[in-house]
């Protein structure tokens, strides 16, 4: 008689797993790098269970609502405040819109 396992075949198990992720590194989405504006950008999906919070998208200068999958961007060598979230399709297309947002005086800058 074989002895029985206590975990399923295929899956890393829950010690593996803590050593692998401790990090965080895939947690969030895979990290990429782009280059935009001749800067480089970190660049990472976020799932819509992953987003929980609203943010205000930099390129259409709208609210990405909680529960939205998005983008999160940010230089390379820049600061975590620096961050910001943009819809995907925005981000996709920030080389073909223009600079010049329409914001009310009150609106909030990000």
């Amino acid at each position: 008689m074989s002895p029985r396992r206590n975990h399923q075949r295929g899956r890393p198990r829950r010690n593996q797993r803590a050593e692998e992720g401790a990090d965080g590194g895939d947690r969030y989405g895979l990290e990429r790098t782009e280059n935009w504006r001749g800067d480089d950008w970190a660049v990472r999906q976020v799932s819509g269970s992953g987003a929980g919070k609203r943010y205000r998208c930099p390129g259409c200068d709208q609210e990405i609502p909680p529960g939205v999958p998005h983008v999160v961007a940010w230089p390379r060598h820049g600061a975590v405040d620096e961050r910001r979230h943009w819809h995907r399709a925005c981000w996709n297309a920030r080389d073909r819109r223009s600079a010049r947002l329409q914001r009310s005086r009150n609106a909030p800058r990000y």
